[in-house]
């Protein structure tokens, strides 16, 4: 069994996250030692951190909930599982699409501002007005 304590040192979660998690109903069964302070078995322990996964997916907490709704129903809703982590792949991919073009949009600019410094090109400004 491990403490609240134990279980953030062991995932890296803030003690304020775990308590939260556990007070939003977000980890069903939590247990409790004789002075009822909560304990989490190995189960809890592999729950907690496949809700700190989906958390970095970008589920907000009331998809975490759906989810550990439809997870607690059992295998019967093994397909609206997976119909929703594709979903939630779905974006994490366009996310990561519009990181790329921010990305090369920054290796763009700085290959022209480098192609400035070295006098390769002139500098032009779509801020600066030049009498033409």
């Amino acid at each position: 069994m491990y403490t609240m304590m134990q279980v953030c040192r062991e995932l890296n979660m803030t003690y304020q996250t775990l308590k939260y998690y556990c007070n939003e109903g977000l980890i069903p069964n939590v247990k409790r030692d004789s002075n009822n302070r909560r304990i989490f078995d190995e189960k809890d322990v592999k729950w907690i951190k496949d809700l700190t996964c989906l958390k970095k997916c970008d589920m907000s907490i009331l998809e975490m909930k759906e989810y550990l709704e439809l997870c607690l129903q059992g295998e019967s809703t093994i397909m609206l599982r997976n119909e929703m982590l594709a979903k939630k792949r779905e974006s994490l991919l366009g996310s990561i699409k519009a990181l790329e073009d921010s990305v090369d949009y920054i290796d763009w600019k700085q290959n022209f501002y480098d192609e400035v410094l070295s006098g390769k090109r002139p500098y032009v400004s779509n801020l600066i007005r030049t009498a033409e």
